[in-house]
């Protein structure tokens, strides 16, 4: 199916006889999900229908409830991104780049979750969740709510924070680094505050309140991985807990998101192509949830609200029509001018079609609108395409320290992931800047597969298209090193998770290209693992990697590309793969057993080696604990860049002075 972008746009009744299933019995840690399929649909043009003429105003309906803003991207407020100048964005940037760039080493923490609400922040500071006036919250003077040393835990640290509409209840995840497993608390504000109950295996969490004004707290439940159940609790005097909806399809996930005026509970239930919403009324929380589109195969939907009205959003085109349900009213249209039409801030804003916005000019880098971006003020950002084989055109985007001479003899960092959708990381970290100070060219390669180009972008990279991905990987480095940036013996490659599975394919297929490899909790043994239903993950992906147990064109196709089922004794890189011990999402034995082929049939092809061949090495670091990928690990980052340098014959003192200014050693 063609999966042209549309936007549905319909307004909800406020009596709804249609009513939802409400089931007992039995999840994902998904709070970026809304953000990630905003991304994905482009938005174009929209018409509005109103359909309460006899209805009161929700406005009128609704409670007092104060606005929210979150630290992360997420959930903004409605107003917040239009009130915003470009020149105050930039004015915010350069306060984080100056203060980076000041802070003592001993100072450098991983900021996390913050929240605003009402008239205070909350965020942690040290081992404590702790709440300080708006206006005071850069400086020391705030109250304490719960210490995070009472759990008991290993260096815990907030993961999410959720403030009950008039703050009588603060909620607050918290995990640790070395695994996923995570605790809910909830604190009762108050002159002494104090928590009041916890939950285990929380992953999404909203507030809402009754007709009674009393504050429910709504979660879902995960268990190995999986998210299938919602639950709903209050606090107090009433206190209650009780399961009132549970997923039977074992390919699906559940999480939970309050639309951004807080009016709606959403139910999302999803798979990695399908979704379906069920709908609770922020009035009347207690009421059976409503159906807004049973799910239909191929189908994403998203639900929003403003203005008395739903904003559905999905990637449903010919030939398939969006049924609407009896109770709802609206139309459909294409989606065929622009984003800046959308009547409300999204998520996150909404991508053009052309991703990537900036222009080169004079050193620097410039977006479309001419401003520079403070923080790359010594590095040039360029945006380069490469022709895959079958003449597609494949995105990178390309860094390297503006003075740099002789381009093609400096060391290049590749980045590929290129699955489930999910755009390429590009975010600031510390051990890329001090990279591309030290000479390094980054390049990040924007393969089918992932989700920068759309819908049909990810389509062009699953299931029985999965070569696809691997083809415009190799065609991006050939591109790099075609256009003079660094040589195969320079040239290294860099990925986590399921970019294990393009990496360890390209080593197989075109080995030359690359003289260093690193892989963090890799998919290398993707076969195997979609065989063995018994993984917490394999049914949930089948509609990525397809299911070889019962599909004997999709076992084939894999055994196409499967990095473990392709070894064979010829020349690789150095290989350095970090693991983990107790990893639930990419098991430690594939990976265990993909570096014991690997170095065996390395053995295999040194028995008769040409002239001047030399063994590479192939190191496999187990870390304890049961995370499946710790981006802030400094042992890790360390460990990474020391194998990189060595690996090219570089001088890596320079690179760990300047990483010293951001990292504690």
């Amino acid at each position: 199916m063609q999966q042209k972008s549309k936007l549905f746009l319909q307004a909800l009744k406020y009596s709804v006889p249609h009513l939802g299933k409400c089931m007992q019995k039995q999840h994902l840690n998904h709070y970026n999900f809304a953000d990630h399929y905003y991304n994905r649909i482009k938005l174009k043009k929209y018409h509005l229908t109103k359909c309460l003429q006899n209805k009161p105003k929700i406005s009128e309906l609704a409670r007092n409830i104060p606005s929210r803003s979150f630290s992360c991207k997420d959930f903004l407020p409605i107003k917040q991104e239009n009130e915003k100048s470009l020149s105050e964005n930039m004015d915010a940037f350069e306060k984080v780049r100056a203060k980076l760039e000041t802070q003592p080493q001993e100072e450098y923490e991983i900021i996390n979750a913050e929240i605003k609400h009402g008239g205070f922040v909350y965020y942690q500071e040290g081992c404590c969740l702790v709440r300080s006036k708006d206006e005071e919250a850069d400086s020391d003077n705030y109250e304490v709510l719960f210490n995070l040393e009472e759990l008991k835990l290993d260096q815990p640290f907030i993961d999410c924070i959720r403030v009950a509409p008039d703050e009588k209840y603060v909620a607050a995840k918290i995990r640790t680094e070395d695994s996923e497993a995570s605790t809910c608390i909830i604190v009762k504000l108050s002159d002494q505050p104090a928590m009041e109950a916890s939950f285990p295996n929380v992953s999404s969490f909203e507030w809402v309140k009754d007709e009674e004004d009393e504050d429910v707290l709504f979660y879902t439940f995960q268990r190995n991985l999986r998210c299938h159940d919602v639950y709903r609790a209050t606090f107090g005097d009433n206190k209650r807990n009780e399961r009132f909806y549970t997923e039977k399809d074992p390919s699906y996930f559940v999480f939970l998101y309050l639309t951004k005026d807080s009016r709606f509970l959403t139910i999302n239930i999803m798979n990695k192509t399908t979704s379906e919403v069920w709908l609770i009324d922020g009035l009347s929380p207690w009421d059976p949830p409503v159906l807004i589109q049973k799910r239909i195969h191929g189908v994403l939907y998203y639900v929003e609200h403003r203005d008395d009205e739903l904003y559905i959003l999905t990637n449903v085109g010919e030939p398939t029509e969006f049924k609407l349900p009896p109770w709802a009213c609206g139309f459909i249209m294409d989606t065929n001018s622009d984003p800046k039409n959308c009547p409300f801030q999204l998520c996150s804003p909404i991508r053009p079609p052309k991703y990537y916005t900036y222009k080169f000019a004079e050193g620097k880098l410039f977006e479309e609108t001419g401003h520079e971006d403070p923080i790359t003020k010594t590095s040039r950002v360029l945006r380069l395409e490469a022709k895959s084989k079958d003449g597609k055109l494949v995105p990178m985007t390309v860094f390297h320290k503006t003075d740099s001479e002789d381009l093609q003899k400096k060391p290049l960092l590749v980045h590929v992931y290129g699955a489930y959708g999910m755009d390429l990381k590009m975010n600031f970290r510390p051990e890329r800047r001090v990279l591309v100070d030290d000479g390094w060219i980054l390049a990040y390669c924007h393969v089918r597969g992932g989700g920068e180009l759309g819908l049909q972008w990810h389509a062009d990279g699953r299931l029985t298209k999965k070569l696809n991905g691997l083809a415009d990987l190799e065609a991006c480095i050939k591109t790099l090193h075609g256009q003079g940036f660094s040589q195969p013996s320079l040239t290294t490659l860099t990925a986590f998770s399921a970019g294990g599975v393009l990496v360890g394919a390209l080593c197989n297929s075109s080995p030359e290209l690359l003289r260093a490899v690193t892989l963090e909790a890799p998919f290398l043994d993707v076969l195997n693992t979609m065989m063995d239903t018994t993984l917490p993950l394999t049914l949930e992906e089948l509609e990525e990697w397809g299911n070889p147990s019962s599909d004997e064109k999709h076992k084939n196709y894999i055994k196409r590309y499967c990095p473990y089922q392709n070894i064979k004794p010829q020349h690789y890189p150095s290989i350095h793969i970090t693991a983990y011990e107790n990893d639930e999402r990419v098991p430690l034995k594939g990976i265990v057993n993909y570096t014991e082929k690997l170095k065996e049939a390395i053995m295999e092809h040194a028995k008769d080696p040409s002239e001047g061949y030399q063994t590479p090495n192939i190191i496999l670091d187990i870390q304890p604990g049961g995370n499946h990928v710790i981006e802030d690990s400094h042992k890790k980052i360390t460990a990474q860049i020391k194998f990189l340098y060595e690996e090219l014959g570089l001088d890596s003192t320079s690179v760990f002075e300047n990483l010293k200014k951001y990292l504690k050693f």
